[in-house]
């Protein structure tokens, strides 16, 4: 469970990419181009938490054609990417959008994410990350990264900021795709 009043304080999701949004799996051809895969239901999570006024952005250690593709496809408030130091960019992050550390919450798997757990209000972790990245987490998602953590996590936060059943917290969703506004809506 997260702590409601933390969850109540959230304004914006920061995510690491490999590990969190992938399974962590670098596709490398002939050329040197980098594949990735990326699951369709984090996708779908972007939307749902701009839908409910929370910005949401990407800090990743690695930059990559195919990265910076799928960030303009979902339409991240922040995009920063090829950052090995992720605490500067937190602090660039905070004075841009004028919240602080503790209205963040960020989602990474790997030791380089553990500074910025440090400092976060809220910091997450998919099951299958590194045990000291897990140890500095104040929730575990149940599922592995690319699989789906993302959106399970989003649901979570959301239900537990809004204190509304899950069917209410997709209604601004619903509603959109019902009214067949989705153009900008992307999976």
């Amino acid at each position: 469970m997260l702590d409601k009043q933390v969850c109540k304080n959230i304004k914006m999701v920061l995510l690491d990419v490999d590990g969190v949004m992938t399974d962590g799996s670098i596709f490398i051809n002939h050329d040197g181009e980098f594949f990735k895969s990326f699951n369709v239901k984090d996708g779908l999570a972007i939307e749902l938490l701009r839908s409910h006024h929370i910005l949401v952005g990407v800090i990743s250690g690695k930059a990559s054609a195919a990265l910076d593709t799928r960030c303009q496809q979902l339409g991240f408030d922040e995009i920063i990417t090829g950052c090995k130091n992720k605490l500067p960019a937190l602090v660039n992050i905070c004075s841009k959008y004028k919240i602080s550390a503790d209205q963040i919450a960020f989602l990474g798997d790997d030791v380089l994410d553990i500074p910025i757990f440090e400092k976060v209000g809220l910091a997450v972790a998919p099951i299958d990350a590194h045990s000291l990245a897990i140890d500095s987490a104040d929730w575990v998602s149940s599922l592995k990264g690319g699989e789906g953590m993302v959106r399970e996590f989003a649901d979570l936060l959301l239900t537990t900021q809004l204190n509304l059943p899950l069917k209410d917290v997709y209604k601004p969703l619903l509603d959109k795709i019902r009214l067949d506004d989705v153009a900008t809506m992307e999976q």
